[in-house]
């Protein structure tokens, strides 16, 4: 999960056949908190964009609840549009993608263990930031 300018703010991996919104809940909720204005950190995103894998009914509803606006594109038939909705904001994701893949131990899965992996993700998370 991405902030507005690319920067990674939350890395989870899962295993290959989890789908990806399973984990998006989790993400949202783990997101730390953001500077801003003197006062209190903001703890939630003010939106939560995503493709149409993020859009099943019942996460729009927990986004709602947590008060964040949802722009996800609804799943499956529901769609209107064709393409994933993002419309000009994709690339900031794609970009982050593209900075993530440039560590080689990333491209492929060399580790035998999860937490090893995750470990790296988080790493390279750290050198995008830096």
């Amino acid at each position: 999960m991405t902030d507005a300018d690319g920067i990674p703010l939350v890395v989870r991996t899962g295993p290959a056949n989890q789908p990806d919104a399973e984990l998006a809940l989790e993400m949202l909720d783990a997101i730390p908190p953001c500077g801003g204005r003197r006062g209190r950190p903001r703890h939630r995103p003010k939106v939560f964009q995503g493709d149409g894998a993020y859009g099943i009914k019942a996460i729009i509803a927990e986004v709602v609840r947590r008060r964040v606006d949802s722009l996800l594109a609804p799943y499956g038939k529901a769609r209107k549009e064709p393409g994933s909705g993002l419309g000009k904001t994709r690339d900031v994701v794609e970009r982050s993608l593209s900075w993530m893949s440039t560590f080689r131990r990333l491209k492929l899965c060399y580790e035998r263990f999860g937490e090893h992996f995750q470990a790296f993700h988080e790493w390279a998370a750290c050198r995008i930031c830096a």
